[in-house]
């Protein structure tokens, strides 16, 4: 590398490129598709001028694109500016005949060029040549050039060189755009691939909502007979039912035909919404609440004895008759042990309903157990 640097400054008033205008918006397209342009230097560019300046003996070499206004450096060694703007630009003078190398030999003596105050560093312009870079379509991109401030020529040698060393630089823009594609591609398909994930993800949860939804009780907020009766074909929710004592309790609503029919279907719902509420603030996380009819609910309470469900029934019913409501309103229970060794699901059921019944006949507002024994009144 020379050990000075060398400013160029190229007024081209006068030198007009030859190429079609008509052709100006593909060139510059062809330009784009290879991203390079205001990237970092990069070792194989500066190599490339290095190697023009070394084969062509000259203390200045570029690789120089021509984009829209300006001329813009990829590479260059004894030239300051990286750019200057397009109309004092040699180099567009030179794709105006891409297929031709342009070597000004002595540019005092060129008619384009000698009235130009053309200078590197304080010295004057007075060689110059240059190859154009073509895209694959045949569309010019720019130039190899190098330069000098004495009149000279170019051997033979030296001009296939300047022109192998154009193949290389059109060979790693080449090389350049291919892996922009392949991140564009890959880009696209880790894209595709979050979006299918997020979908997927947001399918999955509306099909959650969805089961959960139609699991519920809509008014109440509890499960329904329909999750009651999906709860019994599971085998591992029965397993953990079966696997040790439990006790099953029937709620219903006292009177609450005449909650209905004086106070209104609105008003009989609210009180349905404080049962359940009430049911749900005293049952465990492990247990089973579902609004089984119109206003009877049914309690599974795993790994629960008679005397502890007991208990639980009874803060049921107290909380619904605390609740502040415009009428009084009472529950009553029925409740019975089962044991997985000797009962089915049927039978506990049957004598936890022969119990709510007998809480209704003996005045309602009561938890009865299935051996008839009235706990509470």
């Amino acid at each position: 590398m020379p050990a000075h640097r060398l400013p160029i400054a190229c007024p081209m008033s006068a030198a007009v490129s030859k190429i079609d205008h008509r052709d100006e918006v593909q060139r510059q397209a062809a330009l784009d598709s290879y991203g390079v342009l205001d990237t970092s230097p990069e070792q194989a560019y500066d190599d490339i001028v290095m190697l023009a300046s070394i084969l062509c003996d000259t203390p200045a070499a570029a690789i120089s694109l021509l984009d829209h206004g300006r001329q813009w450096s990829k590479a260059r060694i004894g030239v300051d500016h990286a750019q200057s703007p397009r109309a004092q630009a040699i180099c567009d003078v030179a794709i105006g005949d891409p297929e031709r190398m342009l070597v000004v030999e002595d540019i005092a003596k060129d008619p384009r060029f000698s009235a130009m105050p053309i200078h590197i560093g304080q010295a004057p312009l007075r060689f110059y040549a240059a190859a154009s870079l073509l895209s694959p379509d045949g569309y010019p991109l720019g130039v190899v050039c190098v330069m000098d401030v004495k009149p000279r020529q170019l051997s033979p040698s030296q001009r296939a060189g300047l022109k192998l060393l154009v193949r290389q630089t059109q060979n790693l823009f080449e090389l350049r755009r291919h892996a922009l594609e392949q991140d564009r591609l890959l880009s696209e398909h880790t894209e595709a691939s979050r979006q299918y994930q997020q979908e997927r993800a947001e399918l999955e949860q509306r099909n959650e909502t969805l089961q959960r939804t139609a699991s519920l009780d809509q008014l109440t907020g509890l499960l329904n007979r329909t999750a009651l009766a999906q709860l019994r074909g599971n085998p591992r929710a029965m397993q953990k039912l079966e696997s040790a004592p439990y006790t099953l309790a029937l709620l219903d609503v006292d009177l609450f035909k005449q909650v209905n029919d004086r106070h209104g279907h609105l008003l009989g719902d609210r009180a349905l919404r404080v049962v359940a509420d009430a049911v749900t603030a005293s049952v465990r996380e492990g247990d089973v609440a579902v609004r089984y009819g119109g206003e009877e609910f049914l309690v599974v309470l795993p790994n629960t004895g008679l005397a502890a469900a007991y208990e639980v029934a009874h803060r049921i019913r107290e909380r619904v008759a605390l609740a502040s409501l415009p009428f009084a309103l009472t529950v009553s229970v029925g409740i019975a042990a089962g044991d997985p060794s000797r009962d089915r699901p049927e039978q506990v059921f049957e004598r936890a309903d022969q119990a709510l019944y007998q809480a209704k006949a003996n005045g309602r507002d009561r938890v009865v157990a299935d051996d008839t024994l009235q706990l509470g009144g």
